[in-house]
């Protein structure tokens, strides 16, 4: 995903690097699918495997950042290498961040499980596992843009996080109906609107991510910049 160097052990170090933040983001994508498959079919055993996948993602964060940390202090590196390796910190960063929400989801079903809710009730389960399948799409996307350095499929992760956006607001929409409708849903409702707001953070980390590649490949930090912006910076 790098241009060649003249040092051949620097290549090495930054498709090293690479390989590992892509690990990570295969785990944290694994994380958010597993933890909402615990949370349609109410399975504590797969939840608890979630929270324990968060302590290796933990350690990769940390094990990334002094790789980094010795890259940068070893290489001195400039221009589009300098980009890439502070681009890779704030990756591994948000990358860490969604399996902190995984880890949140998991926990909510634990505690749904244990408190018997899903025998008792009728929740919008469904709608929350499609929320979740959109944001664990667009993380897939956003790595694999970050593997190829495609700062076009960068941009469509970023137009495509409205849509997780809108399922959020739809799905807000119909819990308050339920929770109106029967006070019994109240206490489940309420834990399924931090689930839906934690897969919604989810596709803002991916968007975070796809900030990140634009920034790469085109040495333009578009956080916090209008769709036209971003668009015509990719172009």
């Amino acid at each position: 995903m790098m241009e060649k160097h003249l040092s051949s052990q620097f290549d090495a170090e930054l498709s090293a690097i690479s390989t590992r933040v892509l690990e990570m983001g295969g785990l944290v994508e694994s994380q958010v699918v597993q933890a909402v498959w615990a949370l349609a079919n109410f399975s504590s055993d797969v939840a608890a495997q979630v929270i324990s996948t968060e302590e290796r993602v933990n350690q990769l964060e940390v094990e990334i950042d002094r790789d980094l940390s010795t890259i940068i202090a070893r290489r001195q590196p400039t221009a589009r290498d300098l980009r890439l390796l502070i681009a890779v910190s704030k990756t591994i960063g948000n990358l860490e961040r969604v399996g902190d929400e995984a880890a949140r989801i998991a926990r909510t079903v634990e505690r749904l499980v244990n408190t018997g809710v899903s025998s008792r009730l009728r929740l919008p389960v469904s709608d929350v596992t499609f929320e979740s399948q959109l944001a664990a799409a667009l993380l897939r996307k956003a790595l694999d843009a970050f593997a190829r350095l495609d700062a076009q499929q960068a941009l469509e992760v970023i137009k495509q996080d409205n849509e997780i956006d809108a399922e959020f607001d739809g799905l807000m929409r119909k819990l308050i109906t339920y929770m109106m409708e029967d006070p019994r849903t109240i206490s489940a409702s309420i834990d399924l609107v931090f689930v839906a707001k934690a897969i919604e953070r989810v596709g803002d980390h991916a968007k975070n991510l796809a900030e990140q590649i634009i920034y790469i490949v085109k040495g333009t930090d578009v956080r916090h910049n209008p769709l036209d912006v971003v668009e015509s910076v990719v172009r």
